[in-house]
């Protein structure tokens, strides 16, 4: 247990930790590729505009690529891009032998057609897992790209109770990012799923039946102790800044979880920060590494 946090009665669940194990494994991998195939896997993250927010996420995704010995195609494009402009880059990006992965940074700007752009990027190379194929081959339990935080969770999950088997789990949120692929993962691994949102009569009742819970909903602290059946294990996707105050001037972070309420309560839980987050990073890797495999007509590691 880190030492950055309190003794509690929830053990802590370490993305953190598994996150950099993750990574090793992957670069162990991407050599292994190399001295097979000849060349680096590869990563294309686009970025359209200048959000901070996303300045800072493809610079720490492109450090990672190049840390892992992948190669890293960054390909940064103005605010005023027109779609035409966009989707030609895709196609480029699309025909590129040297690019497994096609990453296109969301959000877009108001302009641009997300979904289009998305549909655009060939699922072979989807390292997001968000493309309509890439969604219905994990619908069917097909091999195929997932949705990296989910997939990341999941990985959590299955380290922490080995099999999931039988177990009730609640996903809090129902977008195509998390809620959605999460429970599709869950099914995956026969679990009985209930996808809770907005509109569900008596949440906290219905939350309070499960083994799992997976928070993300982007509401800060929303899920409390007595949602929580004890010894449950909660996986908090959320990441939310608070208002600054005085004690923390950039504006605390937190999760959808109470977590200083939940950690009494639960069997294990992940941290806000320090628990999934560092997992999505690691996901996109290990995903751009078992595209790069496949279309090279090779089998990719099992441990991967």
């Amino acid at each position: 247990m880190s030492d950055a946090f309190p003794a509690s009665t929830a053990a802590l669940i370490d993305g953190k930790a598994f996150a950099a194990g993750l990574r090793a494994k992957v670069a162990i991998h991407a050599a292994a590729f190399e001295a097979q195939s000849g060349r680096k896997a590869g990563l294309a993250v686009v970025l359209v505009g200048e959000d901070p927010a996303s300045q800072v996420y493809v610079r720490s995704k492109g450090k990672a690529t190049v840390e892992c010995g992948m190669a890293s195609f960054e390909h940064r494009l103005p605010a005023d891009t027109t779609q035409a402009d966009l989707i030609a880059l895709v196609d480029q990006l699309n025909a590129d032998g040297a690019v497994d992965g096609i990453l296109v940074q969301l959000p877009l700007p108001g302009h641009l057609d997300e979904q289009a752009v998305v549909e655009r990027i060939s699922p072979t190379k989807d390292v997001d897992g968000l493309t309509p194929v890439s969604t219905g081959r994990l619908a069917l339990g097909l091999p195929g790209l997932v949705p990296c935080t989910p997939l990341g969770s999941l990985m959590l999950l299955k380290d922490r109770l080995g099999s999931l088997s039988g177990l009730n789990a609640v996903v809090i949120g129902r977008s195509i990012l998390v809620g959605k692929p999460m429970a599709q993962l869950l099914l995956g691994e026969s679990c009985t799923v209930t996808i809770a949102h907005s509109r569900t009569k008596d949440l906290p009742q219905v939350v309070r039946r499960a083994d799992i819970v997976v928070a993300a909903v982007g509401r800060p602290e929303m899920v409390k102790a007595d949602w929580i059946k004890p010894g449950a294990t909660v996986i908090d996707v959320g990441i939310n800044r608070l208002p600054p105050t005085e004690t923390s001037p950039k504006g605390k972070l937190v999760g959808d979880v109470d977590f200083a309420g939940v950690r009494e309560v639960a069997g294990a839980i992940t941290p806000v920060p320090g628990g999934v987050g560092p997992m999505t990073i690691a996901v996109l890797l290990r995903n751009a590494l078992v595209a790069a495999y496949r279309n090279a007509g090779l089998d990719a590691p099992s441990e991967l």
